[in-house]
């Protein structure tokens, strides 16, 4: 399978930009930032869960 260079990865980018607007893909982009930050800050408050639950387990 041949390997996208970068002629080709800034083709796709032009398509892109055409088709959905500077605007939507801004917006779009935004959206991912925010759930990515949402999915980081599930796993830090899930691992704060189970540092809790393994303090109470060896407090009793």
């Amino acid at each position: 399978m041949p390997s996208l260079g970068v002629p080709e990865l800034l083709l796709v980018l032009v398509i892109v930009l055409l088709l959905f607007g500077v605007g939507r893909i801004s917006q779009v982009s935004g959206e991912i930032g925010k759930s990515i930050n949402a999915f980081r800050k599930g796993l830090q408050d899930n691992d704060t869960d189970k540092d809790k639950k393994n303090d109470d387990a060896e407090e009793k």
